[in-house]
């Protein structure tokens, strides 16, 4: 790869005495010598095939081909910024990148006013998301593929803090045969229907969560596909609450007259992968999840 001939403390000449509109400005901005902004001004334009700026009086006026090189001058001084902001970062012990596993139980929408916040906060901390389900969420914790999890099983040597419960309700379109007409139905009717149920993301330890006694079955691998299999009236299945309030306020999806026993809640928890070693940035986004949750409860 060629080496640049052009530095980036020239690029950044450049851009300020744009930014600032002279030369005389432009050295007070960047605490250097007119003569020191001029001279890399000049270097610019004799090693470009054509200047960035001329003078017009005490004015720098951008040519235009200046007009095209600013946006890349701009560029180039941002990510040179960002660069020494993500050392610093390193260097006072942030994660450059933090892993949440979220069970599929949890909507991820209710997620996002939490890492618009800590994004705000660690500008410079990538954030990462699994979607996971049933032992896949509990093998992320284990194996620390994540340094947060949300999910409903605290393993032995782990300590979880309470986050949320999500219900698991049965439901069905309303044109299907397990609501139209139906006052009451047993789960022995119920086992005569085909229900669509949520794979097991886990690879070592898959295991089946729920009301599972239907003769037919179709599997799939997010609560999405669920819905949508759901709504089309081909099958019934056991859904997250949270997930459907709008296709239930809306008639989309209803709820199959079963015995209030059925109905299945479950207390979701936030877990820390290592309580001992883990970072700045992966305490402060768990601060702020359970911060949201609260709010929410309130």
């Amino acid at each position: 790869m060629k080496s640049p001939r052009i530095s980036l403390e020239q690029w950044l000449a450049f851009k300020t005495v744009v930014d600032e509109g002279s030369y005389a400005l432009a050295a007070e901005a960047l605490n250097k010598s007119q003569s020191a902004i001029s001279y890399a001004i000049s270097r610019l334009n004799h090693q470009l095939p054509q200047a960035v700026l001329r003078l017009e009086g005490r004015k720098a006026v951008m040519t235009e081909q200046g007009q095209v090189l600013y946006r890349y001058a701009e560029q180039l001084v941002k990510q040179a910024s960002t660069a020494e902001a993500v050392a610093n970062s390193l260097a006072m012990g942030f994660e450059s990148e933090v892993t949440v596993a979220v069970d599929a139980l949890i909507e991820i929408g209710a997620l996002l006013c939490a890492f618009e916040k800590f994004s705000r906060h660690f500008p410079h901390t990538r954030i990462r998301v699994l979607e996971t389900s049933l032992s896949g969420t509990t093998e992320a914790l284990i194996e620390k593929q994540a340094d947060l999890v949300i999910g409903s099983v605290t393993p032995i040597g782990f300590s979880g803090i309470d986050l949320t419960r999500v219900t698991m309700i049965a439901v069905a379109a309303p044109d299907h045969a397990l609501i139209k007409g139906k006052d009451d139905v047993s789960e022995l009717q119920l086992r005569g229907y085909r229900q669509v149920v949520l794979r097991d993301t886990g690879s070592r330890q898959e295991r089946d969560a729920g009301w599972l006694q239907a003769q037919q079955r179709w599997t799939v691998s997010h609560f999405s596909s669920s819905i949508t299999l759901i709504k089309s009236g081909l099958a019934f299945g056991f859904l997250p609450e949270n997930w459907i309030a709008g296709e239930l306020r809306r008639g989309e999806l209803c709820r199959i007259p079963l015995p209030q026993s059925m109905d299945r809640t479950i207390s979701m928890k936030l877990l820390l992968a290592d309580n001992e070693a883990a970072g700045p940035a992966s305490r402060a986004l768990a601060d702020l999840i359970l911060e949201h949750y609260k709010a929410a409860i309130v």
